[in-house]
């Protein structure tokens, strides 16, 4: 079994133009989702989800995987984050998935200890209390 952590990171952002990739403390943005994904070892994979070949560059160059750009359909401004992680589920094509994690590139404060101890509640069936 397989837990894959997916990155949506669009390249066509209005309201701050580039953001995922503009520089923050001396590394682009969604450098820091990546790191922390790969530094919980919560996952098998780090999948980054993006339409921009830029993105994809930077993706790259911190150890995530863009095994495929995303599609136009996928890639405007009302196609929303559900729509975004089934289409790489199905692009991945992977059938021994446990556990998928959407993880947003504009999250800088987010730590390995983060990820694990949100894997380590849905484990434990304890965010079920209602």
């Amino acid at each position: 079994m397989t837990n894959i952590a997916v990155i949506p990171a669009r390249g066509g952002s209005k309201r701050i133009p580039r953001k995922n990739i503009k520089m923050f403390h001396g590394q682009p943005l969604i450098s820091y989702s990546i790191e922390a994904a790969i530094k919980s070892n919560c996952f098998d994979r780090v999948i980054v989800s993006t339409d921009d070949e830029e993105i994809a560059e930077v993706a790259l160059s911190f150890g995530a995987e863009v095994p495929f750009l995303r599609s136009k359909e996928l890639s405007n401004d009302f196609a929303g984050t559900t729509p975004v992680i089934q289409d790489a589920i199905l692009q991945l094509d992977d059938n021994d998935i446990e556990y998928i994690c959407c993880i947003y590139a504009t999250a800088p404060m987010l730590s390995e200890k983060d990820i694990c101890a949100g894997l380590n509640t849905i484990k434990s069936k304890e965010s079920c209390n209602y």
